[in-house]
């Protein structure tokens, strides 16, 4: 008896009675677990129940209050909340820039609707001030990326 041939499909090949199926993904640590993410940035599976993450949703809450701090006169400068919160005054600047996030983005990290590669470490880098861009991926991790 002879052997069958391999036979090989995009995402697919069949090697003699094995089907071996290739699925692109990566995969990340977050909160000490690992986490599957598709190529595009999104979550790799169907949308599980909303994942509320605490770390995000805290830094926004801080942005927005800091924000409104030095909007209302409380605080003059990112100097003075730095040194009232006895925190370093660059990463006062990088959350204050949560506050530039599109609203739609903003709703859905509080909702824990967020991609699950959507960290804070990435947001805090330079994002484009356009909400357009930022959901068109500008930002990596964005929602509609």
């Amino acid at each position: 008896m002879t052997a069958k041939p391999d036979i090989t499909r995009a995402n697919w090949r069949l090697e003699g009675t094995t089907i071996v199926v290739d699925i692109p993904m990566t995969w990340k640590r977050r909160g000490g677990r690992k986490v599957i993410i598709a190529p595009d940035g999104s979550d790799a599976w169907a949308p599980a129940k909303p994942r509320h993450d605490e770390t995000l949703i805290r830094a926004l809450a801080r942005a927005h209050r800091w924000k409104r701090m030095l909007e209302e006169g409380t605080h003059g400068s990112v100097s003075e909340i730095a040194e009232a919160e006895k925190i370093d005054r660059s990463y006062v600047n990088r959350l204050l820039r949560l506050t530039l996030l599109a609203p739609d983005i903003q709703e859905a990290i509080l909702d824990g609707r967020q991609p699950k590669g959507m960290q804070l470490e990435e947001l805090t880098r330079a994002m484009p001030m356009e909400w357009g861009e930022q959901r068109s991926c500008g930002l990596k991790h964005c929602l509609n990326c």
